[in-house]
């Protein structure tokens, strides 16, 4: 932003001495302006083509964003099957406490039911005791008094020798019950051991995958933000350059208009005038200045008429010969073909050497340009008259020979060539 500004007021201090410096020295900045102009363009295309390189890597970034929302989509199913997991390893912790605490309550059933047959059985041993010792169900037998009593006592001792016989086979099944439940309850325990064991794993690893989650949008949101601050960053020097640009062409706008204004200015003073001028060439040459004709304008060179304006063929190309050629010996001179400032005096590509005059003829601008000469005797700013001495013929530039290229143009020259006329319209050869 600091050079925009600076840029721009170093124009608008160009452009203020120039008007300052007044008609009678007119140093015009208009070539300087044309080249800050171009170098601005030239700034804009490589910023255009930096915004457009950024743009092709932002779009291979994005199939990095892609990949990285592929892991991040696949850490989640993955952090979704280990929540599934989790819960399903609680459920099976917390089904497993279930039935160890049943079987902690049927394992006390039966300790409880146990303990009691042991306390019926240690009443039957005591009872025996007291009555003598062992009790023999053959003397019992025996000692019937008839066969219906016999067959009392043979039913009460198969009777008390079933009770004992159930009370032993119920209290040895119970025992070994007892011992089965209670090996099942420690191997739930061992099991729920290793299930706690699996569940703190799952919880691990599930921390695990959050933050290699955590850390995939962090960079995706570092690519995000990195690339969108350099687009942005572009765009706005763009914007800056282009506003520098537009600033230029008004300033070469207003340059040209100013520089169109001295030569209307200077056609008013010599309108009453009409006057033909002759200046000896300054290259001390032998050819002579054409002669002044009447009216506005005058041929600008003697020589051999050799192309027209319109269309030809080079080297197999049709181009367009946007004016007329005079051809002569190299020296011969070259004036003005009408009253006017100089705007241009230099080099210009395929033109060679040049000088550019503006002109203003009843309230009419053109430019008349004058190309591929050997010397130039004029500066921007110079005012000259139709038929003043401005520049030797020459053989610069793109050129087959040495010749003098004239073109007119209604208006400001242009490049493109649309401002351009038939110099035979306003000009006699």
């Amino acid at each position: 932003m600091r050079s925009k500004w600076l840029l721009l007021s170093t124009i608008a201090i160009l452009f203020l001495t120039t008007v300052l410096s007044g008609a009678g020295v007119l140093a015009s900045p208009l070539s300087d302006l044309k080249q800050e102009k171009k170098e601005a363009e030239q700034k804009k295309n490589e910023l255009n083509q930096n915004i457009k390189q950024k743009t092709a890597e932002i779009q291979t970034n994005e199939s990095t964003i892609d990949k990285i929302f592929r892991q991040i989509k696949e850490l989640n199913d993955s952090i979704n099957h280990t929540n599934t997991e989790i819960n399903r390893v609680i459920d099976q912790i917390n089904q497993t406490t279930v039935e160890i605490d049943e079987l902690q309550i049927s394992i006390a059933e039966l300790e409880k039911k146990i303990a009691e047959r042991d306390e019926v059985l240690r009443e039957r041993v005591r009872a025996m005791q007291v009555r003598g010792g062992k009790v023999s169900y053959l003397d019992v037998l025996l000692g019937a008094n008839s066969f219906a009593d016999f067959i009392d006592r043979f039913s009460a001792v198969n009777t008390l020798m079933d009770a004992d016989r159930k009370i032993m086979k119920q209290q040895a099944e119970d025992v070994e019950q007892l011992e089965n439940e209670k090996a099942l309850v420690e191997n739930k325990l061992a099991k729920q051991e290793v299930s706690k064991q699996e569940l703190e794993g799952l919880k691990a690893s599930l921390l695990v995958k959050k933050q290699d989650k955590n850390k995939l949008i962090d960079q995706l949101e570092e690519e995000q933000a990195k690339l969108k601050d350099e687009k942005d960053h572009l765009e706005t020097e763009l914007d800056e350059v282009v506003e520098v640009e537009e600033a230029l062409q008004r300033q070469i706008a207003a340059e040209q208009k100013r520089i169109a204004e001295i030569a209307r200015r200077a056609a008013e003073k010599k309108a009453a005038e009409e006057r033909a001028r002759q200046q000896a060439a300054k290259n001390n040459t032998s050819q002579s200045i054409p002669s002044v004709s009447s009216g506005n304008w005058t041929k600008p060179a003697n020589g051999r008429y050799t192309s027209s304006f319109g269309w030809r063929t080079l080297g197999g190309i049709s181009r367009q010969h946007r004016g007329s050629d005079i051809a002569n010996s190299i020296g011969t001179p070259i004036v003005s073909a009408a009253d006017g400032v100089v705007s241009y005096a230099g080099p210009l590509s395929t033109y060679g050497n040049v000088v550019m005059v503006t002109h203003s003829i009843e309230g009419q601008t053109f430019t008349t340009v004058y190309a591929h000469l050997s010397t130039i005797a004029v500066s921007v700013g110079t005012e000259v008259d139709k038929g003043q001495y401005i520049a030797a013929m020459g053989n610069t530039g793109r050129s087959t020979g040495p010749h003098l290229h004239f073109e007119i143009h209604v208006g400001n020259w242009s490049a493109s060539g649309p401002s351009a006329v038939n110099p035979l319209r306003y000009v006699s050869f």
